[in-house]
């Protein structure tokens, strides 16, 4: 190589490293994140319901002093499901991250957008290929590079490499990496969100399952009790001393109650493929392990926001990926602007050519070229205009897309907590009417074997009785599915891995095993 060329050589080195180091500041707005709207208004708490009444006869709430409700933190919605103590629960989330569709795909989702992060890269890296040709050209004399006879034939043989280098002076290629990056992170950000939304799924068709089988169970017992009921009536009318209209009313309120029970297991079935389906296996796989279990509560402790964390609702992953969304479109508008301006290409070749394939490789073949290029749009009938006011307009919009998503996940705070509060005055009234209504049973029974009342208000007792304990236990379930929705609309499910955190999180549940009462004391 000769001294002239390793000197082009160094200029061009020094001026391509000078502009791709920063000297050359990219076009187009620098991102700033934006501020989040702060949420207006007190939290819809109903607060803890109380035995006393209002002057509209509703439950009176706990003053502060006496509310002993635990206050939600982020350590403690982190793996809610743990705090369950329910194996079944635990395994059906852990079968779900591994095996459930929706969140693998989100997860190729992710891995597409780091591998179109790294293609981005490539744009800072020379380009070069390499090249081979043989050729055999023919030239006539009445061609302009005849030389006067008659014909010229003559070979050329031809091998090298080939380089191109864009030096990246406006910053186009960056900000097309720049939002690469942004848009890996909101993929990333995506898998966060389908984690939450799976283990919420689970849990609340988890907690359906068991409040059906619950039911199921309420069916059966009234079941067998009319029946009990219905033989004896069906006896003394045997016996010639019975009530013919008493024994055929009770008939068809027994199977009334019968008739529940088909549709209630029907319930059961699909609640339990769904969940088969959730956790990545077959419909049918998960009966045995999804069969009926007694003894066990799924309530935990009662639990309050005092005020929406801000800090939470902007680190929830939908509205992470908003705003990494919004920061991508910015970047691309620097994207868009870099086509006004020229495009510097430092080109290079380096390789032998030669007429005679016999001299190929002799020294006096060689050839090596460097040299900068440019290229510049300067007329594009408003092209480039029309695509930086078009991605400008993306902007904007992923702008209102960020301020709507934070305006949702207030929104989905507050009408959970409102719903999960609220319910609990539901469950303390529902258990109040389930406990007189079982007493009215009793005492209409009594009454109708003294003769002192008339079988109607045996079948209006047991009724009411099946109908109160079936909204029970719904209101039961509800109160955890609430609780599950508020915690999937604070951002909860996913794992607090500090050591700070997981400490946080014992303290936590000590207090809450301190001060955890049973439901018919909440």
């Amino acid at each position: 190589m000769t001294n002239s060329l390793v000197k082009t050589f160094k200029h061009v080195a020094f001026f391509a490293l000078a502009a791709t180091t920063g000297c050359f500041a990219p076009v187009g707005p620098d991102y700033a994140e934006p501020d989040a709207p702060a949420p207006a208004g007190t939290m819809p708490d109903a607060g803890a319901p109380t035995t006393n009444l209002t002057e509209t006869c509703e439950y009176v709430t706990a003053d502060a002093s006496a509310d002993e409700r635990i206050e939600v933190s982020e350590y403690g919605i982190a793996r809610w499901w743990e705090r369950m103590n329910d194996p079944v629960l635990e395994n059906l989330v852990k079968s779900a991250v591994s095996n459930n569709v929706s969140y693998l795909v989100a997860q190729k989702r992710l891995e597409q957008a780091n591998w179109e992060l790294l293609g981005t890269f490539s744009a800072f890296m020379p380009k070069m290929s390499v090249d081979g040709s043989a050729t055999r050209s023919e030239i006539h004399r009445n061609n302009r590079n005849s030389t006067g006879r008659r014909h010229k034939e003559m070979d050329v043989f031809n091998g090298g490499f080939n380089a191109s280098w864009e030096i990246d002076m406006f910053g186009g290629n960056r900000r097309i990496s720049e939002a690469a990056l942004a848009q890996a992170q909101a993929a990333g950000w995506g898998v966060s969100q389908a984690w939450i939304e799976l283990t919420a799924e689970i849990g609340r068709q988890y907690v359906l399952l068991r409040t059906v089988q619950e039911r199921i169970y309420v069916a059966r017992n009234n079941l067998i009790l009319q029946s009990e009921t219905y033989d004896i009536l069906k006896s003394r009318l045997d016996s010639g001393i019975g009530d013919e209209l008493a024994v055929n009313q009770c008939a068809y309120v027994v199977e009334t109650t019968r008739a529940r029970i088909p549709q209630l297991l029907a319930q059961e079935e699909s609640l339990k493929n769904a969940i088969a389906i959730l956790a990545g296996a077959e419909p049918g796989a998960l009966h045995e392990t999804l069969a009926p279990v007694t003894g066990r509560d799924w309530l935990l402790a009662p639990q309050k926001v005092s005020e929406i964390p801000v800090d939470l609702i902007r680190g929830r992953p939908d509205v992470k990926a908003a705003e990494r969304t919004l920061a991508a479109q910015v970047a691309r508008v620097g994207v868009a602007k870099s086509m006004w301006y020229p495009r510097l290409f430092i080109n290079g070749s380096l390789g032998l050519e030669s007429t005679h394939v016999s001299k190929f490789m002799q020294p006096g073949s060689f050839y090596a070229a460097i040299g900068p290029s440019i290229t510049w749009p300067v007329l594009q009938g408003g092209n480039v205009l029309a695509q930086v006011k078009a991605a400008e307009a993306r902007v904007e919009e992923a702008r209102l897309n960020y301020e709507l998503a934070i305006d949702k996940a207030y929104a989905e705070v507050r009408d959970n907590y409102a719903a999960y509060t609220l319910e609990y005055h539901r469950y303390q009234a529902l258990t109040s009417a389930t406990k007189a209504a079982t007493e009215a049973v009793a005492i209409s029974k009594n009454l109708y074997q003294n003769g002192l009342r008339d079988f109607n208000n045996v079948l209006d007792a047991q009724r009411s009785r099946l109908n109160l304990e079936e909204e029970l236990a719904v209101s039961r379930g509800q109160i955890t599915i609430d609780l599950i929705n508020l915690y999937r609309s604070l951002g909860g499910g996913l794992a607090a891995d500090s050591t700070e955190a997981e400490e946080a999180q014992d303290t936590e549940e000590q207090e809450s095993a301190k001060e955890e009462s049973t439901p018919d004391e909440a």
